[in-house]
């Protein structure tokens, strides 16, 4: 999960405006302060910013998406075995960690470090939630209807859902529709960022930094957690995931839910009045977060 919260600056709050673009001396992706401009020769001997290691995880998410989305093409033509849905999500999910360093390193430089990437950088049990998903969704559609097709307790939620052909296809286009949606709004809110994206808590205020309100920021307060609250639920439609739907909605929720209530008590103590009356005319666009 992104762990992005910023009390001046983030994806998730307003994006501030600084001159200059960035400091020398700015926080890293590891909470410390490292100089980043000051020197070349230190900027390639960071570990954090190897050519050799940024281009090798590139290069295995392009491989992965690729053969992913080759899986899909081919396994999508044997409908009654939808192998198709465990490699779509692959693919996304790929893409997804590819988007997240690409574009820190095309609109924050600074930031652009290999944890950028977000591989390993949200926690073992982000790891386990994208396990758990692969394996219900395999446990589902290549185990259960051969050898547990009895096992209906395991799927409450299906007893309500529609059934039928037209019910799968509505539920696919409303999952595709979550995953575009979600992406594309985590992304512009990046774009849109630019050298005040950070995905790290920022808890102090720098001198110099205004409150910005334009852009994708002049509906979502938080249009990165909008984003992946969307994008996640939206993966386990697409893979027919009941239980982990059910489980990636409360987490989800619960997680962002803390965090913005914690940015915000933040931001109130930065801004004051004008992030109070900023925070009034918004919306975060996750259910039953204000």
């Amino acid at each position: 999960m992104d762990s992005t919260s910023s009390a001046t600056s983030s994806v998730d709050t307003p994006p501030v405006q600084q001159e200059p673009p960035w400091d020398t001396a700015s926080h890293n992706v590891n909470g410390d302060n490292a100089d980043v401009t000051s020197s070349p020769r230190a900027t390639v001997l960071d570990p954090q910013r190897s050519p050799s290691a940024v281009s090798a995880r590139a290069f295995l998410l392009g491989l992965a998406f690729g053969a992913s989305l080759i899986l899909t093409f081919f396994t999508s033509q044997w409908p009654s075995i939808p192998l198709w849905r465990a490699s779509c999500f692959l693919a996304s999910l790929s893409a997804f960690h590819f988007l997240e360093f690409y574009v820190t390193a095309l609109y924050n430089p600074p930031a652009a470090t290999i944890s950028a990437f977000l591989l390993t950088s949200n926690g073992y049990a982000y790891n386990i939630a994208h396990t758990l998903a692969l394996a219900e969704c395999i446990f589902r559609h290549y185990v259960t209807p051969f050898y547990f097709s009895e096992i209906k307790f395991l799927y409450p939620l299906d007893a309500l859902l529609p059934a039928g052909e037209t019910a799968k296809t509505v539920w696919l286009i409303l999952g595709f529709a979550m995953l575009v949606v979600g992406q594309g709004t985590r992304t512009l809110a990046m774009m849109h960022a630019g050298t005040n994206f950070n995905h790290l808590v920022q808890s102090r205020k720098k001198a110099g930094h205004v409150l910005v309100t334009d852009g994708i920021y002049s509906w979502l307060r938080h249009p990165s957690y909008f984003g992946f609250f969307w994008w996640g639920l939206g993966t386990q439609l697409v893979m027919g995931n009941t239980i982990c739907l059910m489980g990636y909605a409360l987490i989800l929720w619960r997680f962002f839910s803390h965090r913005i209530r914690k940015e915000e008590t933040l931001l109130v103590g930065f801004f004051g009045s004008d992030y109070v009356r900023y925070r009034d005319k918004t919306v975060v666009g996750i259910p039953l977060i204000p």
